[in-house]
């Protein structure tokens, strides 16, 4: 769980988003979304489309509301339970970076939605 962590926490960072405090020593990092003009809830709510979860969250010094957030928080748990690897997080990040990237293209986030879920298929919720 921490080693996906750390992998998806590092992979985010190479494509630009800034990892609160640096990175991740448990299971789960904050994300600020400053960087890439968007917002938390806005953020968690494209995520869902392509089939991806995460929490809107405050970061430290924020300035936006509790209903806004500059962040997201995301928690490998989930995941690492349904057998993905370090290999996969790089994955899963490159998901939620075009999601972001291209979140005002209804075409791009269906095809994001359909790699995801295609994906998805090869780490069945029970096994």
């Amino acid at each position: 769980i921490v080693k996906n962590a750390k992998t998806m926490s590092e992979a985010l960072k190479g494509k630009g988003y800034r990892i609160v405090a640096g990175g991740t020593d448990n299971h789960l990092f904050m994300v600020d979304l400053r960087a890439k003009q968007t917002k938390g809830f806005e953020a968690a709510n494209i995520l869902d489309k392509v089939c991806i979860t995460v929490n809107k969250n405050l970061i430290p010094y924020d300035l936006e509301k509790p209903t806004v957030t500059s962040g997201i928080r995301i928690g490998t748990p989930a995941v690492t339970t349904r057998g993905m690897k370090e290999k996969d997080m790089e994955m899963i990040a490159e998901f939620i970076d075009l999601a972001i990237t291209h979140r005002s293209e209804d075409a791009a986030l269906e095809k994001i939605k359909k790699d995801v879920v295609k994906f998805t298929k090869n780490f069945p919720l029970y096994r």
